[in-house]
């Protein structure tokens, strides 16, 4: 090999330098870290990049982003379902970055693997998954304008990315069967599982009330201002920044030389720049029977309903009632009741065959026998409408007023324009005057106030504390009009007295102290109870009530105690007789003695072992499959596969 290369000749030089080269490539990969990463570490856009591990991955996998933009969205969300405060978002940003981490890790692992999701599994996941009661009610597609109107209200996405979002999830969906489909459960863990899900207990208890011990909690004067002055920092914001405004305002209605009404030619204009909002979808009205015979149902099947519906027919055609033969015979609960009558109905939205049989019948007549995918149809057209654009004289007014509304705004927007340019020249006073407007100075108002003059002072409020002491007169929208406004004086938020304070530090003094009392007191009243095996007995001395449950599984709840599967579930530890210690939820806290305990027998466990052993072996699978995806990000994270931008590490936006 040596004498080979030590030859004087292109291909040997070559090989050499090519040899060389990949070792230095290598090389620099090796000892620099990140050197292909450069653009998405310092992308601000970008929560992280996943891309395949390992060398290979760095040169030529297509790295994956997970954008803030979507991070952002999904917490959000999370926000309004579960109803937090808005300073929650800075704690659910770094979690759910995470999660599409791990999902975008999830993902390129199932597509090596070869798990892709078509178009065809989309479909049958739309028609028939969770989402199917939204967009396939009894059957029927809801038409593109409500999923699109759907996918907005509920996710704030294009329907392009909720599909592919739904695909994503069915992609997951493969990859964990494939990992944890040999999980399996024996039938002795099922047993034990169900003697404890299934035993019930009924029990005495006393509980002692959070709000209760507050009342007890009567500090003198001198320990609520002690109190005061040790929690300083906690009141130094206490009361708010407040800022007095001086503004004067206008209505639309009060703008000089209004804009003229929109001419025809304007209102004609509108109307053809945008007649795609005019447009009419062909759309039928009709009463139908079904047979049900699902798609793919077998020959015999298919062939009863199909003679039950001829029968049906033969019946209607002989004379007899078409919304008494609907109610009597027809499968769609949906229109049975009425006589098999529906609305009008865009076509787009029903099944092709049915909309294409309606819509060739004139109103009132009867079909022949229409198969769709549901089943077996008899229809009879009632009224239809052929796709169409709804004429200008049936729109004019409407474009009319839309196009008045415009122009007043307009005008109204310039006019408050002009007075602001003319109030920084003259001040408020003078332009007020000029145009004969009154000038109002509102007291000292927090930004979250109400101006008593203006119809809405959200805008105005708004932009008043984003602006500066003295700062140019501004412009702002009043909901009705509008309203030219400068910054007069701001009082910084500040500690408050003590005296002006007092209730509300006396509110924060029991609210501290109280957990402290409460646990005093829970325990003092377990430990009383367990020396001398009676509840009761220790309640009494303590002048509480005792109150007795029903007989109640984990599953249950029980009042004035709450979800016997949180702190409460210790009670089914105990034996009959026995006394808990407390069980403290935060709002009140208790003491139980159990007074009966009943375990399921042979007959209750057989009934319910295939329900346990299902439920047992999804938590087992859920295990396993948690398992395989913490390896995976490990293996992902040490073959240098994610890449999380320097804005969102520790010491970002997201904390530590």
């Amino acid at each position: 090999m040596i004498r080979t290369l030590q030859k004087d000749n292109g291909v040997t030089k070559a090989i050499w330098w090519l040899i060389i080269g990949a070792a230095i490539v290598t090389m620099v990969i090796t000892l620099v870290p990140g050197i292909f990463d450069n653009n998405a570490a310092n992308d601000a856009t970008v929560f992280a990049t996943v891309r395949a591990p390992g060398l290979w991955g760095r040169l030529t996998g297509e790295a994956v982003p997970i954008r803030m933009a979507d991070v952002d969205r999904e917490v959000q969300q999370q926000m309004r379902r579960q109803n937090l405060p808005s300073f929650y978002a800075s704690f659910l940003m770094s979690r759910v970055g995470q999660q599409q981490v791990e999902r975008a890790v999830l993902l390129r692992e199932a597509d090596r693997l070869g798990l892709q999701v078509s178009d065809d599994d989309l479909r049958r996941e739309l028609q028939k998954g969770v989402f199917a009661q939204y967009l396939f009610p009894s059957g029927q597609f809801i038409g593109d304008q409500k999923y699109m109107d759907f996918v907005q209200t509920y996710f704030g996405i294009s329907v392009a990315d909720f599909e592919k979002e739904v695909k994503s999830d069915l992609e997951i969906q493969r990859l964990q069967a494939l990992v944890s489909g040999g999980v399996s459960v024996a039938d002795a863990a099922v047993r034990t599982e169900y003697l404890k899900t299934g035993t019930k207990i009924k029990f005495d208890y006393a509980t002692i009330s959070a709000d209760d011990i507050k009342k007890t909690i009567n500090p003198s004067d001198s320990e609520l201002e002690a109190f005061f002055k040790q929690s300083a920092s906690r009141y130094a914001t206490a009361i708010p920044e407040q800022r007095k405004i001086k503004l004067f305002a206008f209505s639309n209605s009060d703008v000089p030389n209004a804009a003229a009404k929109p001419t025809d030619a304007e209102i004609a204009a509108y109307y053809n720049g945008h007649l795609d909002q005019y447009k009419v979808p062909e759309q039928v009205q009709t009463r139908h029977i079904l047979i049900t015979a699902p798609k793919g149902a077998d020959a015999k099947t298919d062939a009863d309903a199909k003679a039950k519906a001829a029968d049906v027919l033969k019946q209607l055609k002989a004379g007899g009632n078409f919304a008494e033969l609907a109610k009597k015979y027809s499968a769609d609960p949906g229109s049975k009741d009425k006589g098999g009558e529906l609305p009008m109905i865009p076509t787009s939205s029903l099944d092709p065959a049915y909309a294409k049989a309606a819509m060739a019948l004139n109103p009132g007549q009867t079909s022949d026998l229409v198969r769709s995918q549901f089943g077996y149809h008899i229809i009879q057209t009632i009224a239809k409408d052929n796709a169409h654009a709804k004429p200008l004289s049936e729109v004019h007014d409407t474009i009319a007023a839309q196009l008045a509304a415009q122009k007043s705004a307009t005008a109204a927007q310039a006019y408050a324009t002009q007075l602001a340019a003319e109030a920084k020249s003259k001040g408020l006073d003078a332009t007020a005057a000029a145009h004969n407007l009154h000038v109002e100075t509102t007291d000292y108002i927090g930004a979250d106030g109400v101006i008593g003059v203006l119809a809405d002072s959200t805008s105005v409020l708004k932009a008043a504390f984003a602006a500066t002491k003295g700062a140019a007169p501004q412009a702002a929208s009043t909901g009705e009009g509008f309203a030219i406004f400068q910054v007069e004086d701001v009082k910084a938020a500040h500690a408050p007295a003590f005296a002006d304070w007092k209730s509300h530090v006396l509110d924060d003094y029991k609210e501290q102290k109280a957990p402290e009392l409460l646990n005093q007191q829970v325990k003092k009243l377990a430990d009383a109870a367990k020396a001398s095996g009676d509840l009761k007995k220790a309640a009494a001395e303590m002048h509480l009530d005792v109150k007795s449950s029903d007989l109640v599984g984990r599953d249950g709840q029980v009042q004035g105690i709450g979800a016997m599967n949180g702190a409460a579930a210790v009670a089914f530890d105990l034996n009959k007789g026995q006394v808990s210690g407390p069980i403290n939820s935060g709002a009140s806290a208790a003491v139980l003695q159990i007074t009966d305990k009943q375990q399921p027998t042979d007959d209750d466990i057989a009934k319910n072992f295939a329900a346990t052993k299902d439920k047992l072996l999804q938590q087992k699978q859920q295990e396993v499959f948690g398992i395989f995806a913490g390896d995976l990000m490990q293996k992902y994270e040490k073959g240098g596969a994610i890449v999380y931008s320097k804005k969102q590490m520790p010491g970002g936006p997201f904390g530590n």
